[in-house]
């Protein structure tokens, strides 16, 4: 009966559907979740390199992952209103980091700088000489004629900030999160998909097995 066969092969198909398409929505889009979060800029204190107003993705790392020149978002005690901010890794902990008013010198190696705002590397502050602790960084913003970081709060343990206070490092190539998101999308149209011919296997099934009407004898002479 060709009806009871499709009804049949529609219900497998769901059954491999719906499995493989739960595995891909939890997997991708679960896996987007725990390493990254979403983040809008809230200020001006990493111009030029990030705006107001723009969207970035972090993504959580542990501390051994760090580098300098890395973009992080730190969540600092009693300072920035008690907000996360945005801030450069400069220096990490054991770090001699030293800026004479026009450059900054980190273990005695001058830093290239071709992000800070128009190239001011230390506008309208003084010179300052640091050794970060360890387990710390030191964390300016690019655009320094308008950022709050550590070179203002130098009596604070050199201003350095804790390296448990990092919430995550933006991410620069969106490669990663925009395929386990296609992932998770996948798996959602895929359960849907199988859901759908589920339902039709199953409406194919019952108008299988209803009984046929009787016909009437043909009449003899």
């Amino acid at each position: 009966m060709p009806q009871r066969g499709t009804g049949i092969g529609l219900r497998v198909a769901s059954w491999v559907l719906v499995p493989l398409g739960l595995v891909l929505m939890l997997g991708g889009i679960g896996y987007f979740f725990t390493h990254y979060q979403g983040v809008t800029v809230m200020s001006e204190a990493m111009e030029p390199t990030y705006r107001p107003g723009e969207r970035l993705i972090i993504e959580r790392i542990d501390a051994g992952e760090i580098h300098r020149g890395d973009v992080v978002l730190v969540h600092v005690p009693d300072r920035y209103q008690d907000r996360p901010v945005l801030q450069r890794v400069i220096g990490m902990g054991g770090d001699h980091v030293v800026c004479d008013g026009h450059r900054i010198t980190v273990n005695g190696k001058p830093v290239d700088e071709p992000y800070v705002m128009r190239g001011e590397v230390n506008p309208a502050n003084g010179p300052y000489d640091v050794q970060v602790p360890d387990g710390r960084l030191f964390l300016p913003g690019d655009h320094r004629g308008n950022s709050n970081d550590s070179r203002f709060f130098l009596n604070e343990q050199s201003g350095s900030v804790a390296v448990s206070g990092v919430l995550g490092r933006v991410q620069k190539s969106l490669t990663v999160p925009a395929v386990s998101v296609a992932l998770g999308v996948l798996g959602i149209v895929l359960t849907l998909v199988g859901i759908v011919l589920g339902i039709g296997g199953y409406v194919a099934g019952r108008r299988a097995r209803r009984p046929l009407a009787a016909v009437p004898p043909w009449p003899t002479a």
